[in-house]
């Protein structure tokens, strides 16, 4: 079986990788960089350097392929984010129309279904449709919870000032789930060869959490119990991103997803049941983040 990986040297796209080489799959890691390829490679994974908005060069990994992993790479610097997105998109999407890739498992996220209002997961919401629109593309989606790993950045916020901050209202609980349950999620589909059609499924993490909660657990593993959460007004988060890196129209879309997470606007539409809660609790990602904040 020969797979395709988009973003395999990202948070999911790795996991995938190696997960699948050990299954035996022949597997084509997509990349921008061959250094960072380079592990992949060692274990057997065909390279494949490239720019994720170049149609003829995704196409070529994509021709023979029995499946591919999709995702939307982002920069958090690119100056309008959502025509950037659409531009991959539509790249993407003349690739698998030319290469007549018949499977394929795409990222997306919980809160892809709202059309507008929703951040950067706007993008998503088109995204999502164009696949749909290629006839004899059997596809699932995967809308997953917030990633975990967000909070990696929150180590040295609490270093510099002693909380957490961000825009998010403390008490509203949402879907946060551990990008590595993410990846075990889309290897089983990957592998799988046993499903048609074209589906929705929510990835939703071990249980909703707020970022209260999120900061009362990552202080008790760090030794500060009293951590606190500070809500920070939208116009200043804004401007602590831009002044992180981000360009303004990616700081507007996030203070955007912000206001609709404290709105609970990105919730799941299925419920949570088995099929959709991931074994990975908080509290395990938080002792790897306390061994990250110790070790800084």
């Amino acid at each position: 079986m020969i797979i395709t990986v988009m973003g395999a040297t990202g948070q999911t796209g790795h996991v995938i990788c190696t997960r699948l080489l050990h299954a035996g799959a022949t597997v084509r890691a997509l990349g921008r960089s061959e250094e960072k390829l380079a592990p992949l490679a060692a274990l057997g994974a065909e390279p494949w350097v490239g720019a994720p908005d170049d149609a003829a060069f995704l196409a070529r990994p994509f021709a023979g392929a029995d499946a591919a992993y999709l995702l939307l790479p982002y920069g958090l610097d690119v100056d309008d984010y959502l025509a950037r997105q659409r531009e991959q998109s539509e790249a993407m999407v003349e690739a698998i129309r030319a290469s007549r890739l018949p499977r394929a498992v795409a990222l997306s996220s919980v809160g892809a279904e709202l059309a507008s209002g929703n951040g950067p997961i706007r993008s998503l919401h088109s995204h999502e449709a164009r696949l749909r629109g290629i006839e004899g593309l059997d596809l699932l989606i995967l809308r997953a919870g917030a990633f975990f790993e967000n909070f990696v950045p929150a180590l040295g916020v609490i270093r510099e000032h002693g909380m957490v901050a961000d825009a998010m209202a403390p008490d509203v609980d949402l879907p946060m789930i551990a990008s590595r349950d993410i990846a075990e999620a889309a290897a089983q589909a990957l592998l799988a060869t046993d499903w048609h059609g074209q589906r929705v499924r929510e990835l939703l993490g071990q249980r909703d959490l707020s970022y209260a909660e999120a900061t009362r657990i990552i202080g008790a593993r760090i030794g500060q119990p009293e951590l606190p959460y500070v809500q920070m007004p939208q116009e200043e988060m804004a401007g602590i991103l831009a002044g992180a890196g981000f360009s303004a129209s990616l700081a507007a879309l996030y203070v955007e997803l912000a206001q609709a997470i404290s709105d609970g606007r990105i919730r799941s539409l299925e419920g949570r049941d088995a099929s959709n809660s991931t074994p990975t609790a908080f509290e395990a990602f938080a002792d790897e983040l306390a061994a990250l904040y110790r070790s800084a």
